[in-house]
């Protein structure tokens, strides 16, 4: 088996998105970094955050994970437990976002090793997959949430998803209703709360949501509360998709254990990677529980063509690297209508820009 001989620093990337995600999120970060391996193999991986974290996260790949990767195994998989191993005491959150990287990055020369992209080393289980049209929209005016969701469908998309959560509940049904009565009764429509209710509040909203025919009630509660996502489910109609923010297969045993949740949504990058991302999948569909990957579409839809159980993609407005124009280059992943096909032949297909980004540090 090869051995990783270098690792590169880690870049900090800021990209401004040109529709800005609320007050105080104009951008998003990635952090970059490149291993060889002995054989001469390289590969490209990258962790992803919005608000804070990004300098963190490169500071503990350029501290920690370098001297853990080097010398150590090319196989994603060993690497990734010898991380885990070594970064426990440091717990999750930068710690995962950091071993992300490095796993992403493993994953990436395997597949390019092999002469194959990533989907298909992995195993794919589908040619195309499933999208849904997402935005960042809770601050928006109503007029400019329709506009936005006209946009969707003039796209094609025949599944959408909009935030819930504002301080008054009446405003939320409106708007829930309005773009319920602008896609018709045969779309699919999602709606997501980002954290912002506890338990009463939630089970009050969604008694009330259920008229409007919702796929998914998504993160109502904070990440964290176990119990709590478990007594919401048990007690209405709507089902529950969670997991955006939680960090550790752990934490997905806990909730699907505790019966906490109807689709499970693991960011690939909180999670530690495209190794934890798969191990939790299987556990879930062991539960009957399909996985909706959280955002980066210009990859989850790759791992989506793996997934044991039928997957949807979420193709936020404006979000995706190739939208942000982060790419050097074309990925060969891309949305027709409402469905995601094409896929990169070499690797996961990600090439950074150095000149389409602005480099932070």
């Amino acid at each position: 088996m090869t051995t990783i001989t270098a690792m590169s620093p880690a870049r900090v990337l800021r990209r401004a998105m040109p529709v800005p995600w609320g007050p105080g999120r104009a951008h998003q970060h990635l952090v970059v970094v490149t291993v060889q391996a002995a054989d001469g193999g390289t590969g490209c991986g990258f962790s992803w955050t919005v608000d804070a974290g990004a300098q963190a996260v490169a500071a503990m790949l350029d501290a920690d994970c370098r001297q853990v990767v080097l010398g150590g195994p090319a196989s994603p998989q060993l690497a990734w437990e010898r991380l885990r191993w070594q970064l426990r005491e440091a717990g999750t959150g930068i710690t995962t976002l950091a071993m992300a990287a490095v796993d992403i990055a493993l994953w990436d020369l395997a597949a390019r090793s092999a002469g194959t992209g990533l989907a298909e080393l992995i195993g794919p289980r589908r040619d195309q997959v499933p999208v849904y049209a997402s935005g960042v929209n809770r601050h928006l005016p109503l007029d400019e949430l329709t506009e936005q969701v006209r946009r969707w469908l003039s796209a094609g998309h025949s599944r959408v998803k909009i935030k819930v959560g504002l301080p008054d509940l009446d405003e939320d049904l409106r708007r829930v209703a309005a773009v319920r009565q602008l896609i018709g009764p045969d779309r699919l429509l999602m709606v997501d709360a980002n954290q912002l209710w506890d338990l009463p509040a939630a089970r009050r909203a969604a008694k009330k949501l259920a008229r409007y025919d919702i796929y998914w009630l998504e993160e109502p509660l904070p990440a964290d509360d176990t119990r709590g996502y478990a007594q919401l489910r048990a007690g209405i109609d709507i089902p529950v998709a969670a997991g955006e923010n939680l960090y550790s297969l752990a934490q997905f045993r806990d909730l699907i254990l505790a019966g906490g949740c109807d689709f499970a949504q693991p960011n690939l990058c909180r999670v530690g990677g495209i190794t934890p991302f798969l191990r939790i999948a299987e556990f879930a569909s062991a539960f009957s529980i399909p996985v909706m990957p959280h955002l980066l579409p210009d990859i989850s839809g790759q791992l989506a063509r793996c997934l044991p159980l039928p997957p949807m993609v979420e193709d936020i407005d404006t979000g995706s690297f190739q939208a942000l124009g982060a790419l050097a280059e074309p990925s060969g992943v891309a949305v027709h209508g409402d469905v995601m096909r094409g896929w990169p032949p070499l690797g996961h297909g990600l090439v950074f820009g150095h000149e389409a980004v602005e480099q932070v540090g």
